[in-house]
């Protein structure tokens, strides 16, 4: 079994950056594709970008590649997610998830463990 803890969300202006971080507990975080989604009000859960197991592999949606890098760091059971020039359409909550099968997909019923999210208000 896999917990997945977000923190830093927040509340920024447009053209603003945030720093997501997702804790993971269980020795098994080093061996997981990990992922990032949004779900905005109204709207499905989309995903966002995912990493590799090493770290060296990334990919990212089209409308945040450029502005948004995804990483972690397997020693502390981490992964991260910078979001720079954030838009107001980047406004959503965002979860981590760990998808066990390294399937390496960007559908969230490939993911087998989710957080609770975290908040991310982008104001114009």
């Amino acid at each position: 079994q896999v917990q997945l803890v977000e923190s830093g969300g927040g509340l920024v202006q447009a053209g603003g950056s945030l720093r997501l971080s997702c804790a993971a507990s269980g020795r098994t975080f080093s061996s997981f594709t990990m992922g990032w989604f949004r779900q905005a009000p109204g709207k499905e859960r989309e995903f966002v970008a995912r990493i590799s197991v090493s770290g060296f592999s990334t990919y990212y949606t089209s409308s945040v590649k450029g502005r948004f890098t995804i990483s972690r760091d397997n020693a502390k059971n981490t992964v991260y997610l910078q979001m720079n020039s954030l838009k107001p359409e980047d406004t959503a909550i965002y979860y981590c998830a760990a998808d066990p099968k390294g399937l390496w997909s960007v559908r969230a019923q490939n993911y087998d463990y989710w957080g609770q999210g975290t908040q991310v208000t982008v104001s114009s």
